[in-house]
């Protein structure tokens, strides 16, 4: 009798632990692929979504996802992710990145909006819209993010426009 009542009890704490230690399946968000994304737009005037691009040169991984490449936005807005477990990552990105146009336009970034430091870094890197009355993407079909000195003499990100 002691045994069935230390069974049913070590039963009945195991099914508790598991439960406090999982969310329902109905609580997790639901994400939508890049591909799901773009082709639920039908709105001609959205922008494509573009694929995040990855470079692991080094001790240092860099992961780049477009955010904002419309047009008519103000800026162009890059999320950049960093990860390491060996490098300091409290360089000032702004300082180290272009972005280059396959019709010749480069511009530097204006902004690297992150928390300094650290092994995993992740922030926002913003390049201005229009240089010279020109927006920079006018007419572009390809863009390339250049980073240089990030554990690597250099490490560029491309993306095709034309979607």
């Amino acid at each position: 009798m002691k045994r069935n009542i230390l069974l049913i009890a070590g039963l009945f704490l195991a099914g508790f632990l598991a439960a406090c230690g999982s969310e329902p399946a109905a609580q997790l968000p639901i994400v939508a692929t890049a591909e799901e994304a773009a082709s639920e737009s039908t709105a001609p005037e959205e922008t494509a979504v573009l694929d995040t691009a990855v470079d692991e040169q080094g001790a240092v991984s860099v992961a780049v996802t477009p955010v904002d490449l419309s047009l008519e936005a103000a800026t162009l807005a890059f999320e950049v992710v960093m990860d390491t477990h060996s490098v300091d990552l409290s360089m000032d990105l702004a300082e180290l990145a272009t972005l280059t146009t396959d019709n010749g336009r480069t511009v530097s970034a204006t902004l690297w909006d992150a928390v300094p430091g650290g092994h995993h870094v992740s922030g926002m890197l913003t390049f201005p819209a229009v240089v010279e009355g020109t927006a920079v993407l006018e007419g572009a079909a390809e863009l390339t993010l250049t980073l240089t000195g990030v554990d690597s003499p250099s490490r560029t990100f491309t993306w095709s426009l034309n979607q």
